[in-house]
């Protein structure tokens, strides 16, 4: 029998893209251009792009701003900086940091704001943009330059882009899955909880705290003075539903696991949402991790493996069974 997934994300990424080519993309630019006054686009193109450059794109009949950024475009549309970007083939890491002194105008692409600074240092930022633009264009060759090709080019570096930003939100949605499954175990001994934070009391009568923190995910710790925590149990998720990748997430795990033994706590647990993982494989890959469940499990409250994962939250926080203590 065949199982062939959903395409859900591809449907999500189709709906994202038409909004994307309103801001971003060659729509947007359009559009933008259309507002201006073509004399200063231009003499703004030739004060800072090639001559040699112009003329290339000239000979297929294409404007420069299809290639080139240039101050009254990025000064009337702020975002399309991130057509640039993804036109050049620069991911969001790797352009807006300290190294490439653009960091501070992420602010355009992200909000569509552009700040007095910003707009003072743009005529900076577009001659600094020109070099790869030069370089891009003579790369690809005068022959296979065409309006579509920088579409394509653009889509190529959005592509992952889309995929990353999908991924982390499955993360997320992992992390919240697990919280809830804790919570359900311990609502019995809760006394405060907010949608990323529970405070429990346990039979001895110390606090005990349950949080999302940044890594690992989640953490449980037992307050045993004033200020002074026991570290408890460090819960790492990887919501990540793709099996060929369950490599590289569980040696992740594993690196956050190294740091939580370091700080001391007891336990490093990794939860993962990939269901036919190979247990004896991923117990190589992260020997830090002292469990491992599956989010379907915790999810679904059931079978062998939920029962130990409750057992041992019940027992190392140390409340009462809720059989015990309705």
């Amino acid at each position: 029998m065949f199982r062939i997934p959903s395409p859900e994300l591809q449907i999500d990424f189709s709906a994202v893209l038409a909004e994307m080519r309103g801001e971003y993309l060659q729509d947007a630019l359009a559009a933008t251009v259309k507002k201006l006054d073509v004399t200063e686009i231009d003499k703004a193109l030739a004060a800072f792009v090639p001559k040699s450059s112009l003329a290339t794109l000239a000979g297929h009949g294409l404007r420069g701003e299809l290639m080139f950024a240039v101050p009254p475009i990025l000064m009337s549309q702020p975002r399309l900086l991130g057509y640039y970007r993804l036109l050049y083939g620069y991911s969001k890491k790797e352009f807006y940091t300290t190294e490439t002194g653009i960091s501070r105008f992420q602010s355009m692409e992200k909000r569509g704001t552009l700040t007095p600074a910003n707009a003072a240092g743009l005529a900076e930022l577009c001659r600094a943009l020109a070099g790869p633009g030069a370089m891009l264009l003579d790369g690809i060759g005068a022959k296979r330059i065409n309006q579509g090709l920088f579409d394509d080019l653009t889509l190529l570096t959005l592509g992952p882009q889309l995929r990353g930003g999908a991924n982390v939100k499955k993360g997320a949605a992992g992390i919240v899955k697990v919280f809830d499954a804790i919570h359900d175990i311990v609502r019995h001994a809760v006394k405060e909880s907010a949608a990323n934070r529970i405070e429990i009391e346990n039979a001895a009568g110390r606090r005990v705290l349950i949080e999302f923190a940044p890594d690992p995910d989640i953490i449980i710790r037992e307050e045993m003075s004033s200020g002074s925590f026991r570290e408890l149990i460090a819960v790492e998720i990887k919501g990540g539903s793709d099996f060929s990748n369950i490599h590289n997430r569980i040696g992740e795990a594993e690196k956050s696991h190294q740091k939580a033994k370091a700080i001391g706590y007891v336990e490093c647990w990794t939860v993962v949402n990939v269901d036919r993982i190979d247990l004896g494989m991923a117990k190589q890959e992260s020997p830090t991790t002292n469990r491992f469940y599956r989010i379907s499990d915790l999810v679904n409250g059931i079978g062998s493996d939920y029962q130990d994962f409750k057992s041992r939250v019940i027992s190392l926080t140390g409340i009462r069974s809720s059989r015990l203590h309705p």
